[in-house]
């Protein structure tokens, strides 16, 4: 398994924890309440802030992993014919 490859896996793993407990069903039923409000809506509105940091890391890390172009080259070879370096 190359770097890619393996970085791929790990990318699709996160993916699968932040939508897997992106609803707390752990919580529902639930009555505890924190300022007023429910803790399981408390724990989506975190978990939401949590995905979009990932994605952000994922935007500036990995956008277009595991995609390829039609020459049989990763779809990052563009970044360098824009002077952009590859991560």
């Amino acid at each position: 398994m190359n770097h890619g490859s393996l970085e791929l896996a790990g990318w699709i793993a996160v993916a699968v924890v932040l939508v897997s407990l992106a609803i707390p069903w752990f919580l529902w039923g639930v009555e505890t309440t924190a300022a007023g409000l429910p803790v399981w809506l408390w724990w989506h509105v975190g978990w939401m802030l949590l995905a979009s940091v990932v994605f952000r890391l994922f935007a500036d890390r990995a956008w277009g992993i595991g995609i390829e172009t039609g020459d049989g080259t990763d779809g990052d070879s563009d970044h360098t014919e824009r002077g952009v370096e590859s991560r």
